[in-house]
């Protein structure tokens, strides 16, 4: 069964509720001052079926006073039944509420004539002919116009076939996506606990599924889902949605928070839009304190204007979804127009969830009125810099809603590489949506693919930057030291600077190396070809170097005293003895004491020697006698002898292994 919310909207005491309740059978006003004073305050709610669909309608109040909550319940709807008394006409709050549906991005809807009965045919007749004039040129241009009474049920019949026809041409919410849902309400339900309601925009709910409840990150466990006023075992997007939480007081749960698919989005308190004014508001200055609503929640938000954005004379809020054309480039206006829009950002008092594409209400600081609206572009905006001159033409690749282009504008962006997580929580696109165009991505090689699991993209112009960087430092390291046979890894990866994460850095090593410019031995990296070139006299200094040390056998000189007697600086003696050592040709035992690798081959062929003739043990003394050294070398080569496994030490003794 398709699941369809409608709201209500209209003037106070216009009769919304009591049509609410004519439709349905249920009172929306649950409030006991609600109920003595005849007035709606706070949000109600109502569910009908119709044909084969289930409306979820929310009722909200009038009164100019309540428009905070009008606006937690706009949120999320399908379609509006915009409510006129036959009696009164078009009133303040029906413009202002029309105002608010507009911005809000509905566009679909019932207009509804109440208290028909009230009047005599000719004045019903001109309403309606006042109503269309009001409606044309909006979403609601040629929407059906039906004259009801809630006291008489004339014309309800007419109004559920007009709700059901536009219901039909709605193509609902998206299940598929991660789950989110703004919380309108929260109570205690006795036996129960805590209760948290909403309209559920994305995704979808069932019993014992984890939750995130957001701003704050706690993680809760669902224990039952109602929708339509019944138990069920799942609630999809577009249903109005109860969720009995476990773990949490009532209280915790505030209007404005919403619950999400756990580790997927991130809060924030700086989020750029695109920010339209309504004609008959008064212009917007730049740093303007303003009421923000958006979805449930609503927040203190100070506004700064990127770059002017014209819309033409009288232009309605229901072109909102086309681009503006570009009235004036560069620099900040200081002032925006009524009627016109222009990107800004939005610095928020409070946390608040956001998703690109979701719309928000401004309302005017004091008195305070709705002055505009808009759509968010992205929620997790960074402070502005003046020298981030390409700002406002990557918003306008967000705005124009292409996904490669805007995943390819926020890699650009970001300098360290782009994550699976970040980009979700940028976007709310699903994970198979991501790698799909991502890897479009990569084939046209606009962007490099860092790494697949997990994901990390990288600008296509940024990667062949570090691997620009990653030649011209081995090249240097080369020139600089052309004893050493290569740069360690580590030294390299410092040498680029901070901002460069680890995988970046191993996929180019490893692209270098595949294309043969670089070559990788272990901990070391060299350019490809790269030999160690030795002068005669460093070839003669190595020479004399093995030779001290292969006439030593186990009575080692020490090295300070066989590099002195080199003829060439001490430097290069220290790079000669290096090389000696990678090549394995020296063995360095302790931090003093280097010995030749036949000397060790010998000590190991000696060692076998004994334990087939004296056995397996072989104390400190005996081992002095074996080797002919004293304890100075023999208690290095011992311990050495342990850490190859050639012996292992039990007491005072060790075993030959």
């Amino acid at each position: 069964m398709k699941s369809v919310i409608v709201g209500t909207a209209g003037h106070i005491d216009h009769g919304k509720s009591a049509l609410v309740r004519a439709l349905t059978g249920i009172d929306p006003d649950r409030l006991e001052e609600e109920k003595r004073r005849g007035i709606t305050i706070d949000l109600g709610f109502a569910f009908l079926e119709e044909s084969g669909v289930r409306f979820g309608l929310v009722d909200v109040p009038g009164h100019e006073r309540f428009v905070s909550n009008m606006l937690a319940g706009a949120a999320g709807i399908d379609l509006v039944l915009l409510v006129i008394a036959a009696d009164e006409s078009i009133k303040p709050q029906t413009r202002e509420h029309f105002d608010i549906c507009r911005l809000l991005g509905v566009q679909r809807g019932v207009v509804a004539l109440t208290k028909s009965d009230l009047v005599e045919p000719d004045l019903l007749e001109l309403v309606r002919l006042e109503v269309e004039e009001y409606l044309r040129g909006s979403f609601l241009d040629k929407a059906p116009i039906v004259a009801v009474s809630a006291k008489t049920g004339i014309g309800l019949e007419e109004l559920k076939k007009a709700l059901h026809a536009a219901a039909v041409e709605i193509s609902g919410k998206d299940a598929e996506r991660y789950f989110r849902l703004p919380i309108d309400r929260a109570f205690p339900m006795k036996g129960f606990g805590t209760v948290a309601t909403g309209t559920l925009v994305s995704g979808s709910v069932g019993a014992d599924e984890e939750v995130e409840l957001l701003p704050g990150g706690r993680r809760l466990r669902v224990r039952g889902v109602h929708s339509g006023g019944k138990p069920v075992a799942r609630s999809i997007a577009g249903q109005r949605t109860a969720v009995n939480l476990a773990g949490i007081e009532y209280a915790e749960v505030t209007r404005g928070m919403a619950l999400a698919t756990p580790g997927q989005f991130r809060t924030t308190r700086r989020t750029d839009v695109r920010l339209t004014l309504l004609p008959s508001a008064k212009k917007l200055k730049n740093r303007t304190r303003v009421h923000f609503h958006s979805g449930t929640a609503e927040t203190i938000a100070e506004i700064a204007l990127y770059t002017e954005r014209s819309i033409a004379a009288g232009q309605n809020p229901d072109s909102l979804a086309q681009r503006p054309r570009t009235a004036k480039a560069g620099g900040t206006p200081m002032t925006l127009a009524p009627g016109q829009s222009a990107l800004a950002q939005l610095r928020l008092q409070d946390e608040m969830l956001l998703l690109p594409g979701d719309r928000f209400i401004v309302r005017q600081f004091s008195p305070v009125i709705t002055i505009g609206g808009g759509v968010v572009l992205d929620p997790l905006a960074r402070r502005p810099l003046a020298k981030d001159s390409g700002r406002v033409v990557f918003l306008e690749v967000l705005e124009r809603g292409r996904r490669e282009e805007m995943l390819m504008g926020m890699t650009e962006r970001a300098l360290l590489g782009l994550a699976m997580q970040e980009i979700v929580a940028r976007t709310g696109w699903l994970a198979e949506e991501i790698r799909e165009t991502a890897q479009s991505l990569a084939a046209a090689k606009k962007s490099k693919m860092v790494s697949r699991e997990p994901l990390l993209l990288l600008d296509g112009a940024r990667f062949e930057e570090v691997r620009r960087g990653i030649l011209e430092h081995v090249e240097k390291f080369h020139k600089a030291n052309p004893l050493l046979p290569g740069m360690a890894r580590e030294e390299l990866r410092a040498s680029l600077g901070r901002r460069l994460r680890a995988e970046t850095f191993r996929a180019a090593l490893e692209e270098l190396d595949a294309e043969k410019k670089l070559e990788l031995h272990g901990e070391l990296v060299k350019r490809a070809g790269a030999q160690i070139a030795l002068l005669p006299e460093e070839v003669k200094a190595k020479d004399t170097i093995e030779k001290a040390f292969a006439e030593a056998g186990l009575a080692v000189p020490a090295v300070k005293e066989v590099l002195a007697k080199l003829a060439i600086e001490a430097k290069r003696s220290e790079k000669l003895l290096q090389i000696l050592l990678r090549a394995k040709v020296l063995v360095r035992v302790s931090a003093e004491l280097i010995f030749h690798r036949d000397a060790l081959a010998s000590l190991r062929e000696k060692l076998a020697t004994y334990k087939r003739t004296k056995g397996e043990k072989i104390a400190v003394p005996a081992f002095k006698d074996l080797t002919g050294i004293s304890r100075k070398y023999a208690i290095p080569l011992l311990e050495y002898l342990d850490r190859e496994r050639v012996t292992r030490r039990v007491g005072d003794e060790r075993v030959i292994l």
